[in-house]
């Protein structure tokens, strides 16, 4: 790897890794962290670009933050975790169950799509338009060039065939707030897809793991313990 990851770790136990959303940091998953480390050997990592982890050379792309994440994990000596992954989280936790499926024991997915398409139509353009604003403004000033670069993540990515999901071998968690930005129906077809997946719908929004943790806390717990 070209850069070192930053991360939070408490608990000991089996891995259970956690994968925040996009412009978002580790310490969005404050709550998970103190509640699941009684039990578990919890690690809450930056991703590439974001929170305390350096940017790098390499391409700026959810295929890329696969790659960095079965190098951290290798660094790390863990040959196999429960990972929850959050909104782009849980697109780079789909995508590497895809590509490194002896690594994962257990999938948890809050607010994964599969597509752009899957977001709510009113989201998706003011994701769009904004993205045009930065990619003018990253004209003139370096520092908007980062923004463009997050908000290309949530444009242009993931994309990732339903069919795909069949290959997915592993106890899979699908959850989300009633009043996510991704539409009802794409997390259900998400869930659909799964051979060993169970569904979740809660109350709350898209940061319902952190506005709603105790809720949330409780459905991962069940789930964990049930599979």
């Amino acid at each position: 790897m070209d850069i070192k990851l930053n991360y939070i770790e408490k608990g000991q136990g089996r891995p259970f890794v956690l994968l925040h959303g996009n412009g978002e940091s580790s310490e969005y998953f404050i709550h998970q962290i103190e509640y699941f480390s009684k039990c578990y050997r919890v690690i809450a990592v930056d991703t590439r670009g974001h929170g305390k982890s350096p940017r790098g050379d390499r391409p700026f792309a959810l295929d890329q933050f696969v790659d960095d994440l079965h190098g951290f994990l290798d660094e790390m000596g863990i040959a196999k975790a429960t990972i929850l992954g959050f909104s782009d989280g849980g697109n780079i936790a789909l995508l590497f169950a895809l590509k490194h499926p002896n690594y994962v024991e257990k999938l948890i997915l809050n607010a994964a799509n599969l597509n752009p398409r899957g977001m709510k139509i009113g989201v998706r353009i003011s994701v769009c338009l904004e993205y045009g604003l930065q990619s003018f403004i990253s004209l003139f000033n370096k520092k908007a060039g980062s923004k463009r670069e997050i908000l290309a993540l949530m444009v242009n990515q993931p994309d990732i065939k339903g069919t795909d999901l069949l290959k997915i071998g592993v106890p899979t968690l699908v959850i989300a707030g009633d009043r996510d930005m991704i539409k009802d129906e794409h997390t259900r077809y998400i869930h659909k897809q799964l051979r060993y997946g169970k569904l979740n719908i809660i109350e709350g929004d898209h940061f319902v793991a952190n506005k709603n943790s105790q809720l949330f806390n409780q459905k991962i717990e069940e789930f964990l313990g049930s599979t």
